[in-house]
């Protein structure tokens, strides 16, 4: 394991270590079922820790991009990537967090199952959080992966 890698998972361990969750996963849940895309493709919450967690997606017809080869399209999988990192600062924040910027990366095709979606958040800070999200199909083979940076700050009450 390269230095660099090293670091980045100690700081991501001690990140959820030194912060408590800011939402139970029974809240996790009641919100993320009052956001309609959510509720649209019934993500559920499987577990959750501070700056951390993991959402399930049940097979969709709609997810299929390709109806010859039936694979699931692209933004299905980066809206799982963002929907999952949004709620892993929730864990920290108390509330979702808007998204500033995203980067994903399509690893493979996503076929017919139930998706997996992992984020862990990598910086939390005063401003921003960076999000490293994973979503996996049921034998854990990595699909996408991205990075997602989200906005921690309340700027509702500044705005003129």
């Amino acid at each position: 394991m390269s230095v660099i890698l090293r670091q980045q998972k100690q700081r991501a361990s001690s990140l959820t270590t030194d912060r408590q969750m800011e939402m139970s996963l029974d809240q996790l849940q009641a919100r993320l079922s009052r956001n309609h895309m959510a509720a649209w493709m019934q993500l559920s919450v499987v577990s959750a820790g501070a700056g951390q967690i993991i959402l399930s997606a049940p097979w969709r017809e709609e997810f299929i991009s390709n109806p010859d080869h039936r694979f699931v399209h692209g933004g299905i999988l980066a809206t799982l990537l963002d929907t999952a990192g949004s709620y892993a600062v929730a864990t920290l924040l108390g509330r979702p967090a808007q998204t500033v910027d995203m980067r994903v990366d399509f690893l493979r095709p996503a076929f017919e199952a139930t998706l997996t979606v992992e984020a862990r958040v990598f910086h939390y800070g005063r401003n921003l959080a960076t999000v490293d999200a994973s979503v996996l199909n049921p034998q854990r083979t990595a699909l996408a992966a991205g990075r997602i940076v989200f906005l921690t700050a309340d700027h509702r009450s500044t705005q003129t």
